[in-house]
């Protein structure tokens, strides 16, 4: 049975320390095929089931002045731009900056437009309520990205992460 339980330790600190190398580069790549696909999906009309919301909510931040055949286009390049940052790594600074942009701008509804986001606020989202409540997800897969964007890393040895603490708190 120590023998089983051994084997079992072994395995799982190799998984956890794959999942520490590898997680936030998967999830930087995971994060920008989101953000690519539904920018590119913006450039066709009426193919994003979020387009017209989001024109509303542009035009709405805007006072009017960005109208939806000129603010759909340029969401889609924003978002677009976001999923390419992402993907290949280059500029992640300003991607990260543009990812939290674009997202307060997609929370905005929510306030906005309850009516439309919620079948009774604020506990009962309908779809795009739903759709847009998600991107918590994603901005705190940004944040984790974000952390790493000067070096950081996740760290799998537990012994390792105790004296980092212990240097943090000596020199606070």
């Amino acid at each position: 049975m120590e023998r089983a339980v051994q084997l079992f330790i072994a395995i799982d600190v190799k998984i956890t320390r794959w999942m520490a190398r590898y997680s936030v580069p998967v999830l930087r790549i995971g994060l920008g095929i989101v953000f690519l696909w539904f920018g590119v999906l913006k450039f066709f009309p009426n193919l994003s089931p979020a387009q017209e919301l989001a024109t509303r909510t542009i035009e709405t931040l805007t006072f009017g002045l960005v109208q939806p055949q000129l603010s759909l286009p340029l969401l889609a390049a924003l978002e677009t731009l976001i999923g390419l940052g992402l993907l290949t790594g280059k500029f992640m600074r300003i991607t990260l900056l543009l990812l939290l942009f674009q997202m307060i701008g997609t929370v905005t509804p929510l306030f906005l437009f309850p009516g439309e986001t919620f079948t009774q606020f604020p506990y009962a989202p309908t779809l795009e309520g739903q759709y847009i409540i998600k991107n918590i997800v994603l901005v705190a897969a940004g944040l984790v990205i974000g952390a790493t964007v000067r070096g950081g890393a996740i760290i799998a040895d537990p012994e390792a992460v105790r004296r980092a603490k212990l240097r943090e708190t000596a020199a606070d």
